[in-house]
């Protein structure tokens, strides 16, 4: 029997992955649909002792006797995200994540971020892309998975704050659910990100037809159907957290919190449907963070972990979106039900959307061919 060693994988450049459809909201969406169903069942693993841990990020000190040492500046971070992936996708990847918040002010994104997909039989690489957008795609794509089980079906009015990448991907994943949509309301704080998502907005989606820009968060969450936190801040104290207080939601009301967000005792009680997109990845974070964790992970999930210890939540209370996915658990019971939604984030995303961008692209021949040996010279 001959041996047959060669190794080839494919480079996707950013240019490469909007060719292979990476901007596809509908088919992003559904990807994350069945990814989550994938993970209900657990056809998956990601790191960690539970197999549920965001990934592993390299930490900086404050102080440091080294000059060139990065500083533990806002959103400074390398972290490495890993997962498999089970079904049809059978697949196995890493998501190495750089990020420094002053990298706009040299015309770069925050995060500069490259996926590595490997064959989960051998662990050959099978391709290395470019990530932001993978990235951002399958972020906003999960909101837009909890707004097709969750959000009432007649929504129509969006409140985001936050007019960044976030906000555009979750938005354009609403419009792919909830076709009814109408109206946004978005508050923000510099006129150039608001002038940009606006421009966004008009050459997207004409079929919105009212785009107001609001002064206070409480104006992003009245009278909204549907409403998003896609801000990002300082993390630390989750009092200066942007917060949703109850007298503002109306009934009905769906909320999916990607981002920093905090909640008053109002949306603490057991009448508001509190979602997670996994909880395993919470108890995960939970277990990794000095108590109480939110002050170190800001999303909203996290909070309800330290409720659950602090005794002021039952763990019953907290629900995934993989059961409801699954049939297993009811969706929107009905038009006055309040439902919040943590986006935490995981590995498994970019390992679905990866290998789906991945197969198209060697189905349409897009992206450069690289050979990295004919024989291995150690074995």
């Amino acid at each position: 029997m001959t041996e047959n060693t060669r190794i080839d994988f494919i480079y996707l450049s950013e240019q490469d992955m909007i060719k292979a459809g990476v901007t596809d909201m509908p088919a992003c969406v559904d990807t994350m649909e069945e990814m989550f169903g994938l993970l209900y069942h657990g056809d998956y693993r990601m790191a960690g002792a539970n197999n549920d841990s965001h990934g592993a990020m390299v930490m900086f000190p404050e102080n440091s006797p080294f000059p060139t040492m990065p500083k533990p500046t806002a959103d400074r971070r390398f972290m490495a995200m890993p997962a498999y992936l089970g079904g049809r996708f059978c697949t196995a990847g890493v998501k190495w994540y750089g990020s420094n918040i002053a990298n706009r002010e040299k015309g770069l994104p925050r995060s500069i971020l490259m996926f590595t997909l490997n064959d989960a039989d051998t662990g050959a690489p099978l391709a290395h892309m470019s990530a932001n957008l993978l990235s951002a795609y399958r972020t906003g794509a999960v909101p837009g998975v909890g707004a097709r089980h969750l959000a009432r079906k007649d929504s129509k009015v969006v409140g985001i704050l936050g007019p960044g990448v976030m906000a555009k991907t979750s938005l354009s994943a609403f419009m792919a659910t909830c076709p009814a949509i109408d109206t946004v309301k978005v508050k923000g704080r510099g006129q150039k990100s608001l002038d940009s998502f606006l421009s966004w907005i008009a050459e997207t989606f004409p079929q919105i037809t009212t785009v107001q820009v609001v002064d206070t968060i409480e104006a992003v969450v009245r009278d909204s159907d549907i409403v998003t936190y896609c801000n990002s801040g300082e993390v630390g104290d989750p009092s200066t957290y942007p917060i949703v207080k109850r007298e503002w939601v109306k009934p009905g009301t769906f909320l999916s919190m990607p981002a920093l967000c905090n909640i008053d005792e109002g949306m603490e009680k057991s009448d508001v449907r509190k979602v997670l997109d996994n909880t395993g990845l919470y108890e995960a974070w939970f277990d990794e963070l000095p108590k109480p964790a939110h002050k170190y992970v800001p999303i909203i999930g996290v909070k309800f972990m330290d409720m659950i210890a602090e005794g002021k939540m039952s763990h019953d209370e907290i629900e995934d979106i993989g059961k409801i996915v699954a049939g297993d658990a009811p969706g929107r019971r009905n038009d006055e039900e309040i439902i919040i939604m943590s986006v935490g984030g995981m590995p498994v995303e970019d390992v679905a959307w990866g290998t789906v961008v991945y197969r198209n692209a060697v189905e349409r021949g897009i992206g450069v061919k690289l050979n990295l040996w004919d024989v291995p010279v150690l074995r």
